[in-house]
């Protein structure tokens, strides 16, 4: 039974309602992507939102925590480190952990950090945040210098911001629980040797990062591995229908102790589902007290919101960039295609973000013109990108083709004039060669599927044809992100209906530089190389600038409309939620229940 706070157990307002202890909400997850990986060292298949910033966090808590009162800033207090101590000249910096403890007591010290590094400097590839040429390729050094103190030195000055955002943030502690193989414990936090088999340990421990099926995932809650953890909340089961239910971690060391008693996330398959269950209300017998309005379905008829009277609406605004990526890593005849920045100009230039904006969004919604979102309001976008982007014009796109050998009279365009020289296809490209590309994208979400098949309608414009075919959410990342797979190299254009969520300074190595962990086409250019270099070197607003501007011109992925990644209801009685995270963490252990 829940009981009310006294004063002393909560500094939370209380002028609408008295704060209640205890309760259950229930969230409901993003159609397609249940929780699928609890190892928080999280490859390119499995990295995004859902799985780090609505999960892991929950029980394995970051070096720094990004999002300060719902400014895009680390927030000193749910950090596991103090701020950065740097030296004089730049190249050292040395971070003294704060005296909290993991669950079973032991405290999180610099060989936690160690343990972590060191995987990165051996299994970085499987990292889906990892960037070849940066954190830890860029240390010249790295040591414990005091139980809870750890010094990196850098081989080059770097900016501060992006080295406290971008890189150390990136750190999770590992406890000493998880130090060691099938055949015992071992000494990954002391060195590399034992890294290899370490990691292939936690990586059985977690289950096969591909596998769909939740059988492993049950065994979660029991491991003596997923068990320890540092954050507010530990995982108490997962069923094998996908509902996920964590506790309070008694011994979180942090400020903000959780107030209610369960958190629960459960599984719709589709929009639809989701909106019904949002209607029955929070307090139907399977209800949701966090659901979400699906983008499309933010009202009916141009009336008013339908969950008004159970609900209230939080708009999740954070920094993420909406996009389609390109498969570079393809030999296909259509990967030969747009390998031209031509072509992917044309195929963007067929896309009506402003109609999508109005008719499928119904204007909550803005424009994504490159790699740098205008939401939530920042200073990086660059000018060009505020007043100049590339405009919605199929004409001038059949326009683009036809002057690079391309016959568009014809449903999809054929190459006339291959050749490298001006007027011709392009390298690779072939006469006869046919201006058709498949999009996969993840079922279930009806305002995506609108937007594509409007996107269809207006490429046939220009003579391209667009095949799109549905995939189920999480099966299609993991086929099409996960690298030495033959499906990998398959897939041509992708769309997940999410895009990628930033957590720190909106640069953009991770996405687009060459080798990226997260670079889920393989993109690589020298040039695009070079100008992200410049932005994590400086903080210089004119290197984000000139870095967005080319990246926006070269298109590596076509970019889409920009909205919040959920129009939140969130239950009425239900408080705390507010502000909300820029960078799409959440904080459950900060929600409570008042009486009305």
């Amino acid at each position: 039974m829940s009981t009310a706070l006294t004063d002393q157990q909560s500094d939370k307002p209380s002028e609408d309602g008295r704060p209640i202890k205890g309760g259950t909400v229930t969230w409901a997850c993003n159609p397609g992507f249940p929780p699928a990986a609890i190892f928080p060292f999280t490859p390119r298949e499995r990295i995004g939102i859902r799985n780090l910033y609505e999960f892991q966090v929950l029980m394995f808590r970051p070096l720094y925590w990004l999002g300060f009162e719902g400014r895009p800033e680390v927030d000193p207090d749910q950090s596991l480190a103090y701020p950065p101590e740097w030296s004089e000249d730049g190249l050292s910096v040395t971070i003294t952990l704060k005296p909290w403890q993991w669950s079973n007591g032991e405290p999180i010290c610099a060989d936690n950090v160690m343990f972590w590094v060191n995987m990165m400097a051996v299994k970085g590839d499987r990292l889906g945040y990892y960037v070849p040429g940066y954190f830890p390729d860029n240390l010249t050094s790295y040591e414990k210098v005091a139980e809870d103190k750890v010094r990196f030195t850098f081989n080059e000055v770097y900016s501060k911001t992006w080295i406290e955002m971008n890189q150390l943030s990136l750190i999770t502690p590992m406890p000493k629980a998880w130090d060691r193989t099938a055949d015992g414990p071992a000494r990954a936090s002391f060195g590399k040797d034992d890294i290899p088999a370490v990691y292939d340990y936690l990586v059985a421990e977690n289950g096969d990062w591909t596998e769909e099926a939740n059988l492993h995932r049950g065994d979660w809650a029991d491991s003596p591995v997923w068990s320890v953890v540092n954050g507010p909340w530990r995982l108490k089961s997962y069923t094998v229908e996908g509902l996920v239910t964590f506790v309070p971690n008694e011994q979180y060391s942090g400020p903000n102790k959780p107030h209610l008693d369960e958190f629960r996330q459960v599984q719709n398959d589709t929009d639809e589902l989701m909106y019904e269950r949002l209607l029955a209300g929070p307090d139907a017998p399977d209800g949701i007290q966090i659901g979400y309005l699906p983008p499309g379905m933010e009202v009916t008829d141009g009336g008013p919101d339908p969950l008004a009277d159970k609900y209230r609406v939080v708009p999740q605004d954070v920094f993420v960039v909406r996009y389609m990526p390109f498969n570079f890593d393809n030999d296909s005849t259509a990967a030969k295609i747009y390998q031209h920045a031509y072509v992917r100009q044309a195929l963007q230039m067929c896309l009506d973000q402003d109609r999508a904006i109005r008719e499928i969004f119904n204007g909550n919604a803005y424009r994504m013109d490159g790699p740098v979102p205008l939401s939530p309001p920042n200073p990086h976008v660059s000018p060009k990108q505020r007043k100049d982007p590339m405009p919605f014009d199929p004409a001038a796109a059949n326009e683009l083709l036809e002057a690079h050998g391309w016959d568009t009279s014809t449903l999809p365009a054929g190459c006339v004039q291959p050749g490298e020289v001006a007027g011709c296809a392009g390298e690779g490209v072939e006469i006869g060669d046919r201006m058709t590309f498949a999009i996969r994208y993840v079922e279930g979400k009806s305002a995506l599927l609108r937007m594509l098949e409007m996107f269809k309608e207006d490429a046939a414009k220009a003579g391209i044809e667009l095949r799109l075919e549905p995939v189920y959410g999480s099966v299609m990342v993991a086929e099409d992100h996960a690298p030495n797979v033959a499906s990998k190299r398959l897939w041509e254009i992708n769309t997940w209906n999410g895009g990628w969520s930033y957590y720190g300074h909106l640069t953009g190595e991770m996405l687009f530089r060459t080798g990226g962990g997260s670079n889920f086409g393989d993109y690589s250019d020298p040039k695009a190389d070079e100008l992200i270099d410049r932005t994590v070197h400086s903080d210089d607003p004119e290197a984000m600038f000139e870095y967005q501007d080319y990246i926006a011109e070269q298109v590596p992925a076509i970019w889409s409309p920009g909205f919040p990644n959920r129009m939140f209801e969130v239950a009425k009685n239900l408080r705390g939620v507010e502000p909300v995270n820029p960078y799409g963490l959440i904080n459950p252990e900060d929600w409570y229940y008042v009486e009305e």
